[in-house]
């Protein structure tokens, strides 16, 4: 009776690797069919691999994503759901992530900040909650608790460009240096896409921010009110007002006779060697999340040399003959500035 309750068992355990195994080949055909932009194909894969092996996790994961990217919110829900209901202590991170972004889609937004917020408890090192959360409140016009998200994203995955372009993004009308520092960043971690060109677009718009030419050898400097320092003397979170005053100043030497002949990456590196030298001199006084987790970051990239590295590949969107030419001659600066940067330690 023993053998026979032993091969029973092994039938079954047998049984069941082989359908997790046939189930997993189903939903990575979905997944490719779902980076082709084929979403009904990756859901019918899905849908196949649940009936070869009921309450997949990774079946009933990948279709409630595929649902929500489709548009499919109502049901990206219940797959949700039910992922929870039959997976409590399993990994659910993806699930909570397309939950909550599809009841955000819906405009029911006070469920969705409270399904991110039970995916955060379960799950508090997986950063796509908070930049999820980030977009949601972003998506709802409040940029305060939308940065604070992003900035939980960045502090968890240093790397994620999503969540540096949507801080460049916030902080462009206030807030000018942590802009320039979250766009730089961003420049590193993803050059060459689309988002890529938009932003260096955006990043030299930052730099000559307030400062016109209005005669042949006038120059207007416009400061933002926001980084006047306070009447009242006590010190800001992340208080740039010394650093933002300076990068004014040296953009309006663009205009000075030596420097108007010169390319625009060349003016892109002396102005962005005073931002880094400013944030040396003030950082003992200063203190904030750009201070403590960006300042450092680009304070170490001058002091190691590795400006003129950064700034020729923040500008290898703009195919300069003379951006084409330092990329063909310098592939040795850049694999050091490669691997310095992957090496950062972030604190």
């Amino acid at each position: 009776m023993k053998i026979k309750t032993l091969l029973l068992f092994l039938f079954f355990t047998g049984a069941y690797a082989q359908n997790a195994a046939d189930a997993k080949k189903l939903v990575n055909e979905g997944v490719d069919l779902h980076d082709k932009g084929d979403y009904a194909g990756a859901i019918d894969k899905y849908n196949k691999a649940l009936e070869v092996d009921k309450d997949n996790l990774l079946a009933l994961t990948e279709k409630a994503m595929s649902l929500n990217t489709a548009g499919k919110y109502d049901e990206a829900i219940n797959v949700s759901k039910h992922a929870i209901s039959v997976h409590p202590n399993e990994a659910l991170e993806n699930v909570y992530v397309s939950y909550a972004n599809s009841l955000d889609h819906l405009k029911r937004t006070d469920e969705a900040l409270k399904i991110y917020d039970e995916g955060i408890q379960k799950f508090p090192n997986y950063y796509q909650l908070y930049f999820n959360k980030g977009i949601c409140y972003a998506n709802n016009n409040k940029p305060d608790e939308a940065i604070l998200c992003f900035q939980k994203s960045i502090l968890i995955s240093p790397k994620h460009a999503g969540s540096l372009n949507a801080i460049g993004i916030l902080e462009m009308s206030d807030h000018r240096i942590p802009s320039i520092l979250a766009f730089s960043r961003f420049l590193i971690v993803e050059p060459q896409t689309s988002r890529s060109k938009k932003n260096l677009e955006r990043l030299k718009s930052l730099f000559q921010q307030g400062v016109t030419q209005t005669g042949e050898k006038a120059i207007n400097i416009t400061i933002n009110s926001n980084m006047l320092s306070d009447s009242t003397g006590i010190k800001k979170e992340n208080d740039f007002s010394q650093t933002d005053l300076i990068l004014s100043m040296a953009s309006g030497l663009d205009f000075d006779k030596k420097n108007s002949k010169k390319t625009e990456v060349e003016n892109f590196i002396r102005k962005f060697e005073v931002i880094c030298a400013s944030l040396e001199e003030t950082k003992k006084d200063n203190f904030g999340f750009y201070w403590q987790n960006f300042a450092p970051y680009f304070i170490e990239m001058k002091n190691k040399k590795f400006i003129e590295a950064f700034a020729y590949i923040a500008f290898v969107d703009s195919d300069s003959e003379d951006v084409v030419k330092w990329h063909k001659k310098n592939q040795g600066e850049l694999d050091k500035f490669y691997n310095w940067s992957k090496d950062y330690s972030w604190k």
